[in-house]
Parts: C-alpha cells; sequence; structure tokens
C-alpha cells in the first residue's frame, strides 16, 4: 500500500482533493501508547510525500466517545512497574522525546491543519488537538487536563502551546484545577474557531479545507511560520518537569488507582 493510503490498528489516512485526512480509531478512546505512537511515527515519516499534493490536513476521531481521552495511562503504569526505576524513568523520557517530535513536525507542517473534534478530548489528546492551527469542535465536546488527579502535569507540549495561543491564565486555571469545559467556553476564550451541532464537526472541517485550497500556498505558509512559532525550549523544560515528577511516588499511587478503577470511563473528572 502507498503512502497516499494507510489502514493501521490505530488509525488510518489517505488524501483527497488536496486534503489529508487522519482518522483515529482505537478503542476504548483513542488512548495515546506505543501502537499509535508507532503509527504516528509512520504518519510524519509520509508526510514529505504526502505535502506534496496537500494544501490541508484534518485530525478526527471515528470513534463515538470522543476525540482522544490521553494517554495510556495503563501501558504506562505497566511498564513502569515492569522494569527498574532507572530504565522505567528512562523510558518515560525516551517515550515523551519520540512524541514530541511526532507532534512538532505536525505542529510545524506547511500545510493548514485542523482538529475536528468531538466529546472527549482530554490530556494528550487536548495536546494533539493543540498543535492543529484550527480546532473545529462538535457542541458536546469538552477539554481537560486531568493531569494534576496524577501528580503530573501535561506531557505532550500542552502548557507551551497553551501559552503561544492563549496565555498564561487560562493555561493556570485548566493545569492546577484540572476541570473540564465545553465546546462553547473554548470558542469564548478563542480556543475553537468553530462550534457546530453535534456529529457535524468533521463536516464542517472539510468545508473549512476546500475552502483553503482557494488560496495561495506559499502566503499561507508564510503566514502561518510568522504567526505560530514553536517554543521548542518551553517544551524541552516540560519534558524534564514530567520525568521529575513521574518517579515520585505519589504519581505511581495515582496511576495504581487509575488503573484499578472500576469505572467506565475512569478519565473523566
Amino acid at each position: 500500500m502507498g503512502k497516499q493510503q494507510f489502514n493501521g490498528q490505530a488509525l488510518s489516512w489517505q488524501v483527497q482533493s488536496g486534503v489529508i485526512e487522519l482518522a483515529l480509531h482505537r478503542a476504548p478512546c483513542n488512548e495515546l501508547g506505543s501502537l499509535s505512537l508507532d503509527e504516528l511515527e509512520q504518519f510524519v515519516s509520509a508526510l514529505d510525500d504526502l505535502e506534496k499534493d496537500a494544501h490541508a490536513l484534518i485530525i478526527h476521531s471515528e470513534l463515538k466517545c470522543g476525540f482522544c481521552a490521553g494517554a495510556d495511562l495503563r501501558e504506562l503504569y505497566e511498564r513502569s512497574h515492569a522494569m527498574g526505576k532507572a530504565e522505567a524513568a528512562s523510558g518515560v523520557r525516551d517515550f515523551l522525546e519520540r512524541i514530541h517530535r511526532v507532534l512538532n513536525r505536525i505542529d510545524a507542517a506547511p500545510l493548514t491543519t485542523i482538529a475536528a473534534v468531538h466529546g472527549v478530548t482530554f490530556g494528550g489528546g487536548f495536546e494533539l488537538a493543540l498543535v492543529c492551527d484550527l480546532i473545529i469542535a462538535d457542541k458536546m465536546a469538552r477539554f481537560c487536563f486531568p493531569e494534576l488527579r496524577l501528580g503530573l502535569i501535561p506531557g505532550f507540549g500542552g502548557i507551551p502551546r497553551l501559552k503561544r495561543d492563549l496565555g498564561n491564565a487560562l493555561v493556570r486555571d485548566l493545569l492546577l484545577t484540572g476541570r473540564s469545559f465545553n465546546a462553547t467556553k473554548a470558542q469564548q476564550i478563542g480556543l475553537v474557531s468553530q462550534v457546530v451541532s453535534e456529529g457535524e464537526a468533521l463536516r464542517a472541517a472539510r468545508a473549512t479545507a476546500a475552502q483553503l485550497g482557494k488560496f495561495d500556498r506559499q502566503t499561507a505558509v508564510a503566514a502561518k511560520r510568522f504567526i505560530k512559532p514553536i517554543p521548542h525550549d518551553e517544551l524541552r523544560k516540560e519534558i524534564d518537569i514530567f520525568c521529575d515528577l513521574f518517579s515520585r511516588p505519589a504519581v505511581q499511587a495515582g496511576l495504581k488507582k487509575f488503573v484499578e478503577s472500576t469505572d467506565a470511563q475512569p478519565y473523566l473528572p
């Protein structure tokens, strides 16, 4: 199968009419673990070729639960307990550095990128949406950084990107309270560019991508580079802080509680 199309276990992509569509479809709710990361790395490796025939990228979920529930915390917990302390810390840093490379590549892509989100858009899923230039949300979407409940901070670049886009006040609210907010609030604060009816986010994203195809691509690329710098220094600092926190007993206790939860959706606040 050529690079123009891919169907994996966690995600798939295709190119149609100059638009790349990256679909997430890993049950139960697109948790980002080693499988998803492997396939995301395949995607960014293919981007050099895909970009030649495209002007836009849409990232969306095919699952009813939502866009993405965040990092695969069960996998993180199981891997950390199967290794020694030093080996586990090294493994976490390696995972974070890999996913940062993937997200930085999407962030800097010479395409206009759109996250079409619905339902749960939490933690690492929120951070995936934040790398996109535009977020289009259906009215049932909810956004949250629940990491504080585990004794952690977001580790996939969410804090620096939110600061870049919206400023410190909102970042402090999300980070320190751990509470969620809906699509209407997200639009009011400038996070979401468009709120649509339930189930309509992908349709709206496709319509937006079609409109973008009418503009000169080089002008769009120059504008994006000017208004959307990647905060590399803060992103590296975020990895260091996450790794320092991860080794604390409180974090391991929080992960254990999450893994042992009998709730159907333990990631909900």
